[in-house]
């Protein structure tokens, strides 16, 4: 793996991190929004709007607190894992000092992340008087990235953990995006996703030049093997299992009657948002793999494309 073109982004960490220049941020009460309206369509689906729009706050404040539980997870156990790795000279991969320098500085920026959401969540059951329901221990990275694992040949682990890890980084600013763009919404959490979007800005950056790097390096043999793992790795990143479940919990902790709750099960389960170019996290996905030049691979075009991934939009 050739590092000679690695270029550090240690100076505009020093300068602009979040960890390092924004002050603590208070969520206020007035009225406006916790979590956005278009990111929950269980309180835009008709049975809730004709019935129970009396828990939009209840759905919403909850649909917060998920959001907030999942940034932890794939903040503190995924992306720290692999970047702990790479600053630790634990990686596979032979990586410059300079890497594992910003490596680090990712660690310090997703644990500060993680930090700013408990004390968001902290913030939101004092105000709501709400308090959060069990969450489950994994979002859907927590189950793509093993089942991906699973598919690779041991010497490739590594490589396919930082490949995955670097789509989930340019994927995630999708997300946090829909929170800062929305004027509905409480100022604190926009600024809060605001500056986590400023930082994962950077991260990705920095996981799209390792795999670049990595990418150029890699013997042919190794780059198709990788190909056969993404669409498994996509076909569970890419699912609403995990939301149609956590909506499906909400709807019991409703106070309504059976066959209001009848018909807002129904609705949860019959929604869908199929795996095709018009998913929201495909135009990210694309990308990120047009700029490492991994689309540029005739595997990977063809592993992708006769997935679900229309090559006709990258050149």
């Amino acid at each position: 793996m050739s590092t000679t073109d690695y270029r550090s982004f240690a100076e505009d960490w020093e300068r602009r991190a979040t960890v390092r220049t924004r002050p603590r941020r208070v969520l206020e009460n007035d009225g406006k929004l916790i979590y956005p309206l278009c990111r929950q369509p269980l309180v835009l689906s008709a049975t809730f709007l004709k019935h129970c729009p009396q828990w939009r706050d209840f759905v919403l404040t909850q649909s917060f607190y998920r959001f907030i539980h999942d940034i932890v997870i794939f903040e503190t156990e995924i992306v720290d894992k692999t970047a702990r790795s790479i600053a630790k000279n634990r990686f596979s991969l032979p990586l410059p000092l300079a890497c594992r320098y910003d490596a680090m500085t990712v660690v310090v920026d997703e644990d500060y992340h993680a930090l700013v959401a408990l004390d968001f969540l902290q913030q939101a059951v004092e105000l709501t008087g709400i308090q959060p329901l069990d969450l489950p221990g994994r979002i859907e990275l927590s189950r793509a990235l093993p089942a991906a694992l699973a598919q690779a040949p041991e010497h490739l682990c590594d490589a396919v953990e930082l490949i995955v890890v670097a789509i989930a980084e340019n994927t995630v600013t999708h997300d946090v995006a829909a929170f800062s763009n929305d004027d509905s919404v409480k100022a604190s959490v926009r600024g809060l996703m605001a500056d986590h979007l400023f930082d994962e800005g950077r991260h990705a950056r920095f996981w799209t030049q390792l795999v670049r790097i990595y990418w150029q390096s890699a013997s042919a043999q190794d780059r198709d093997s990788i190909a056969g793992v993404l669409p498994i790795f996509l076909a569970h990143y890419l699912t609403n299992e995990l939301q149609k479940s956590f909506d499906l919990q909400l709807v019991e902790h409703l106070d309504i009657g059976a066959d209001i709750r009848l018909a807002l099960h129904d609705e949860i389960v019959a929604l869908d948002f199929p795996i095709t170019p018009q998913h929201p996290m495909m135009g990210n996905i694309t990308s990120f793999l047009h700029h490492s030049g991994m689309l540029h691979t005739p595997s990977v075009k063809r592993a992708l494309g006769d997935y679900f991934l229309v090559l006709g939009r990258v050149t």
